[in-house]
């Protein structure tokens, strides 16, 4: 009898300790507000150029360069060493640094405080190289300790999205994605967001440039509020006379894509689309189809045999004209995503 009762003392305590935990964790969950506006311009610029150029680039929190498989999608790596980390972030620093000027970037994944990138401050580190650039911040992801896998867990993770750009924005909001997967995993995953930078133009209207980063691992229910949120803001973002821009992560292919890609192999698995016509007849998608954006990471990328995408990509305005876009093609070396350029015009 004596000896049945220990397995059951330990059983026991192990979901004490379990309970507690969840309990910690419901208490310490991050809830941001559906809107919440993170700068207001104390001065309102004002904007007297009409074409311009802009940077997205999923940095993959400079954890998952072309070495890396990753056990969320099928591998077994959970971090790499930090040699690696801080190697990758060297790499995407001196990748952007060496960018013609670009008047935005539109930057995911960037860390803040997390252990899956050794608590290095990428967000600090890219401010400073693009100083005097102001920076916006829309944070998607803030928990404190993440429980998978359980024999190597995550912990603590902090990241979201930096806008960076040439010129002060009047105003930058975080707008909160609807909709996250069901108790308790909604508690370890990320808070989606989409972040809006509002600048003054001569003509009296308004370039909101939309940073976005749409949910990956779900059924696609998720996505689809999202889009069906972004429609509505931006049909009136529009309307009320704006110009509007939306480029970033869509964790989805723009609708009506055929890839083009040389040597990369198309990832033709759990294939989604942009919805037809979004968010109306007029707008258009803009991107490179000759560049995959995103790679699986089940494995190390090897050109021709890694599986690859294209994810990120741009959205504009029936307003603004796209004159060049194209991606780069870095063979992922510093992230699980390649940086796409694009040059507009406002008409």
């Amino acid at each position: 009898m004596r000896f049945l009762k220990i397995p059951l003392w330990i059983l026991l305590s192990l979901i004490s300790v379990f309970i507690l935990f969840l309990a910690h964790s419901a208490i310490d969950d991050y809830r941001p507000e559906p809107v919440e506006t993170v700068f207001t311009g104390s001065e309102n610029e004002i904007i007297r150029d009409s074409i311009f150029q802009i940077v997205s680039w999923n940095l993959g929190y400079a954890g998952l360069d072309s070495s890396m498989d990753f056990f969320y999608d099928g591998g077994k790596q959970v971090r790499p060493e930090k040699a690696r980390v801080e190697k990758n972030v060297r790499g995407i620093l001196s990748t952007i640094d060496a960018f013609p000027a670009q008047d935005f970037y539109l930057l995911q994944e960037v860390d803040v405080k997390s252990k899956r990138s050794y608590r290095i401050n990428q967000f600090e580190m890219l401010a400073a190289i693009l100083n005097p650039y102001h920076v916006s911040y829309g944070k998607n992801y803030d928990v404190a300790f993440v429980p998978i896998p359980p024999l190597k867990p995550m912990g603590k993770v902090e990241s979201g999205l930096e806008t960076l750009s040439k010129y002060t924005p009047l105003e930058s909001v975080r707008f909160s994605f609807p909709g996250n997967y069901s108790w308790p995993m909604s508690l370890f995953m990320l808070d989606r967001c989409f972040l809006v930078n509002r600048y003054l133009l001569a003509n009296g209207k308004m370039l909101s440039v939309v940073n976005t980063h749409n949910s990956a691992y779900d059924d696609g229910s998720l996505r689809k509020q999202q889009m069906e949120y972004l429609k509505e803001f931006l049909l009136d973002e529009y309307e009320s006379g704006n110009y509007v821009l939306v480029g970033g992560d869509w964790n989805q292919c723009p609708f009506g894509f055929k890839p083009e890609f040389d040597e990369d192999v198309f990832d033709y698995e759990d294939l989604t689309y942009t919805p037809a016509d979004y968010p109306g007849a007029d707008w258009n998608w803009a991107y490179d189809p000759t560049h995959p954006t995103n790679r699986r990471v089940n494995i190390p990328y090897t050109k021709g045999e890694t599986a690859t995408t294209m994810i990120d990509f741009f959205l504009l305005s029936p307003n603004i004209e796209a004159l060049e876009i194209h991606g780069m093609d870095l063979d992922f070396t510093y992230s699980d995503h390649q940086p796409v350029f694009l040059r507009f015009k406002l008409i």
